[in-house]
């Protein structure tokens, strides 16, 4: 283990039964109040990045904006938002997909992504990988390719990297459960 993988093993916080019985969530709200681990965070996502082409980044609503964002930053990239649907003010591209119980809908503004455009796809935890790949086909919509994906934690054990491996894309994971 990773001298980052062991801080935010030790930073982030598993709740059982939340938010409902059966479930163990993972919290990363001590991982936000530790401003050294964030900037290790971003420092660890842009080293494992190195050699990947990425024009822009796609972060996933809310918590794929906490680390995408700063992320962006450091590339010298544009961020770009993938929001739930009725959530941005102009017009906007969307994607509807199934969840196990339902469904959701993700939107993009219709021109944030330029034919072309290598785009990395950013959100908290990678899980099935329905979000994920719902935010990937947005990118496609728009004319864009999907340069990579980069999570704060994987779990595993949902196998969502399984659906991600349609694009070909590096996926990038600092914690793996």
């Amino acid at each position: 283990m990773t001298e980052l993988e062991q801080r935010l093993s030790t930073a982030i916080r598993a709740v059982p039964d939340f938010p409902k019985p059966g479930i163990l969530f993972r919290d990363i709200t001590p991982v936000l109040e530790d401003p050294a681990l964030g900037k290790s965070i971003t420092e660890g996502f842009r080293e494992r990045l190195v050699g990947i082409r990425i024009d822009a980044i796609a972060g996933i609503e809310s918590r794929g904006f906490l680390f995408g964002m700063p992320l962006a930053l450091a590339l010298g990239v544009p961020f770009l938002t993938v929001r739930k649907k009725g959530k941005l003010p102009w017009r906007t591209v969307s994607y509807k997909y199934d969840l196990e119980y339902g469904s959701a809908e993700v939107e993009m503004h219709v021109d944030s992504v330029r034919p072309g455009m290598r785009v990395l796809v950013h959100d908290d935890l990678l899980a099935t990988g329905g979000t994920a790949v719902a935010a990937a086909e947005l990118v496609r919509m728009q004319g864009g390719t999907v340069a990579g994906f980069s999570f704060l934690i994987e779990l595993s054990f949902l196998e969502g990297l399984k659906r991600l491996e349609q694009y070909n894309a590096k996926v990038v994971t600092l914690l793996k459960y």
